[in-house]
């Protein structure tokens, strides 16, 4: 009898073991994925393609940076396929991505240069994006963004 219920614990802590391995692994997963879709984000913005971007908004995306209207995704489409802004330069650092279920936010520093009109512009910003999980794949619904606290 001592066999039999030493043999349930132990299974049960293996069963217990390989959700938590399985858990940890699709975390991790959509850590890399949401980490990938900050690199998209960014490329196309340097690239000036709207098309990743397009990809990767959710229909009902909200865009509320300084010094401009907030935006939904038709006015962020058709603002990035104008060609008013082209950037040199997209940078961002300091990233942290929380993941919550079907929902993640990242977080981090911006950095561009970038013409608008044909005028040269610098930001350092502080950022936070918010993706969910629509039909499997990772769509962001908010970006937001504010002046960065100077040194």
């Amino acid at each position: 009898m001592k066999s039999i219920w030493i043999s349930l614990v132990l299974a049960l802590f293996l069963a217990v073991g390989a959700g938590m391995s399985a858990q940890q692994s699709s975390h991790d997963a959509d850590i890399a994925e949401l980490q990938r879709l900050e690199k998209v984000w960014n490329e196309a913005h340097e690239q000036g393609d709207a098309a990743p971007l397009e990809q990767i908004w959710a229909d009902d995306l909200e865009i509320a940076v300084p010094r401009m209207r907030v935006m939904t995704r038709s006015d962020a489409a058709t603002f990035a396929r104008s060609g008013r802004m082209k950037f040199l330069s997209y940078r961002t650092s300091d990233i942290h991505v929380r993941v919550y279920g079907d929902a993640a936010v990242v977080t981090g520093r911006l950095q561009r240069e970038r013409t608008l009109n044909g005028q040269s512009v610098s930001d350092d910003w502080r950022f936070t994006k918010t993706y969910i999980r629509q039909n499997g794949k990772w769509r962001v619904v908010n970006f937001q963004a504010s002046e960065a606290a100077q040194p």
